[in-house]
């Protein structure tokens, strides 16, 4: 063999190992399908069915789709069979497959006197913007309720107490673009299947906040509608819904040209940063300072407001149309961690720690770099 077909059979062998996610045959894309509820866990239940087995149904048909479709992806399932899998549980198959891109799967329901509501939705993780939202997420997040020791598991999250949500109003999630533009993908080809579009919403969903690859969760439709149940029943319904996804799911995959397991920046566990430097870094004139958001309002609360539960003063800065409050600030991160266990917690379990530098929020995780490095450097 002369030389240039040496070099034509190597370049040939090196390009047919990439694949259009920029990964190589042996680091296959991996996404994890969840479908929801199961086991002791019907989720809504309709005349007909339950929802956990409509949610089966799809993602198994989903699932082989893309495993007979897709050579250079991976299929991984929260569950296969009629079992109950743990909310944190589902999350943590998808962590530890290094997954890159996480889809649940769920079917929707409303109170009798709304029968006749249908459509399908998908969100992504956030805070709930509207009422329904809330309801979608709470009906959702209810199923901790039947697990063991579930206030330890979750940090004593509330799925029935609207004060509990505030957390995901703190989640600077850097894949919610990828979450978003997947969500959108799906809803367009729900429409192509003659499907009421709900729209793409955001909402605070346990399931997505501890996965950290772009996750998004689907309400196939409603089950509380006859004709909706009916559809969500039959084999075409459930093969509709089912390609309706893998459609998505192949644009999405094709319009990112290197999608990686990516992890959600968050604020690392409450541990004091080590230094060198005093106890009170007020002195650094160009440092983050670091305050303690406790709560957000749609409007101006007054300083003797209840909601405050007796701390004083309080301050609040406007985002995203709501009014967000705050208790204390400082430069030194560690006097802020500080107030935050010995008094806030008390009153604020899910209180947080924000940053802000030069009147902007700033990251968390970056501010806490910067304190930790500039007082290292002293």
């Amino acid at each position: 063999m002369n030389i240039f077909c040496r070099l034509l059979l190597l370049s040939c062998v090196l390009f047919s190992s990439i694949n259009v996610a920029g990964n190589t045959i042996n680091d296959k894309f991996v996404v994890v399908i969840d479908p929801g509820h199961g086991g002791n866990d019907p989720g809504a239940i309709g005349r007909k069915g339950k929802e956990k087995n409509i949610n089966l149904n799809v993602a198994i048909k989903l699932g082989r789709l893309i495993e007979q479709k897709c050579n250079d992806t991976k299929v991984v399932f929260t569950r296969k069979t009629d079992i109950f899998v743990p909310l944190n549980k589902r999350a943590e198959i998808a962590n530890n497959a290094k997954a890159n891109l996480f889809i649940s799967i769920h079917t929707n329901a409303v109170a009798k006197n709304k029968s006749q509501v249908r459509g399908a939705e998908t969100y992504t993780l956030g805070l709930h913007r509207t009422e329904d939202n809330l309801e979608v997420a709470k009906k959702e997040n209810s199923v901790i309720l039947i697990e063991e020791n579930y206030q330890q598991k979750y940090a004593g999250f509330n799925p029935n107490s609207s004060e509990s949500y505030i957390i995901f109003e703190f989640m600077q999630d850097k894949n919610m673009s990828q979450s978003v533009n997947f969500a959108t993908l799906i809803q367009k080809q729900f429409k192509r299947y003659n499907r009421i579009d709900k729209g793409v919403h955001q909402a605070g969903f346990l399931v997505l906040r501890e996965t950290s690859m772009p996750s998004v969760l689907i309400e196939l439709g409603y089950i509380s509608n006859p004709a909706e149940e009916t559809y969500l029943l039959s084999e075409k319904g459930t093969s509709d819904l089912a390609n309706a996804i893998y459609n998505a799911f192949i644009s999405y995959k094709g319009n990112s040209s290197k999608i990686q397991s990516s992890t959600i920046s968050r604020q690392p566990k409450n541990e004091t940063v080590a230094t060198n430097s005093p106890d009170n870094t007020t002195n650094i004139s160009s440092g983050p300072i670091f305050k303690i958001q406790i709560l957000a309002s749609d409007r101006v609360l007054p300083q003797n407001s209840k909601q405050f539960k007796g701390l004083k003063p309080v301050s609040y800065y406007k985002e995203n149309g709501l009014i967000k409050y705050t208790y204390a600030e400082d430069k030194n991160y560690n006097k802020i961690l500080s107030i935050k266990k010995t008094l806030v917690d008390k009153k604020f379990k899910d209180a947080f720690i924000i940053a802000f530098k030069d009147d902007k929020k700033v990251n968390i995780n970056q501010a806490i770099k910067e304190f930790k490095n500039r007082n290292n450097n002293k």
